[in-house]
């Protein structure tokens, strides 16, 4: 009998050491599921942190050809500046509203934060003369084409920045991926750049680090100046 019941409880201490063996494998698979859990969760916003801060540091837009400028050869100075631009490869369409967007620009004698005054969203012009023509006649951007009329390029009365097309397929003033823009800058009469003066461009869009362009500006010998 006795050896019975010696039996008997070394068999209950063995289904209760099963048991809490059994819990503890429980509680550590649980334990090790929410650690494994945690750590996704963190390499997904650091994988989510990455991704945004490699978008806000990318420029969202890039220079599409050469920056060219209309000049009045007469008196060796630029009329206008024209740069064009579209959406980077692989980036998001970029809003080209004045509300959002601004265009910094500075020189050897002037310094602007924003001359941005719009856009013309619709239809697309093969060349800055027409696109002028709309800016002033349906924009009201700009009071004077002084890429038409070079020898009357005194009459614009400020410096100001627009957009135009070159290749428009939604009619408005987001770029899309495939679009072509041009921002044209066109130069009050007393703030035309002359030969060896250095044009400084800035275009802040919403999302994304600004465009940014640099150049200097060579001897005005001809109407059409290649800036590069």
């Amino acid at each position: 009998m006795n050896l019975i019941k010696r039996g008997q409880h070394r068999g209950v201490i063995g289904v209760e050491s099963a048991i809490v063996m059994i819990a503890f494998v429980i509680v550590a698979a649980a334990l090790a599921f929410v650690v494994l859990n945690m750590g996704f969760s963190t390499t997904q916003r650091a994988k989510t942190a990455i991704i945004s801060s490699l978008s806000e540091a990318s420029s969202s837009i890039e220079i599409a050809g050469k920056v060219t400028g209309i000049g009045d050869v007469t008196a060796g100075l630029l009329n206008v500046t024209n740069v064009p631009i579209k959406v980077a490869s692989g980036g998001d369409s970029v809003n080209m509203n004045p509300t959002l967007t601004a265009v910094k620009y500075l020189s050897n004698s002037v310094s602007y934060d924003d001359i941005f005054v719009g856009a013309l969203g619709t239809g697309s012009y093969v060349n800055i003369t027409l696109a002028m023509d709309a800016a002033m006649n349906t924009g009201g951007f700009i009071n004077a084409n002084t890429a038409r009329d070079t020898a009357g390029s005194g009459n614009a009365n400020a410096t100001a920045a627009f957009l135009y097309y070159a290749v428009n397929r939604n009619d408005n003033v987001i770029i899309d991926q495939g679009e072509h823009a041009n921002v044209a800058i066109v130069f009050k009469s007393d703030e035309r750049p002359s030969a060896l003066d250095n044009l400084r461009v800035e275009i802040l869009v919403p999302t994304g680090a600004p465009l940014t362009i640099e150049r200097q500006v060579p001897n005005v010998t001809n109407l059409v100046v290649d800036l590069g």
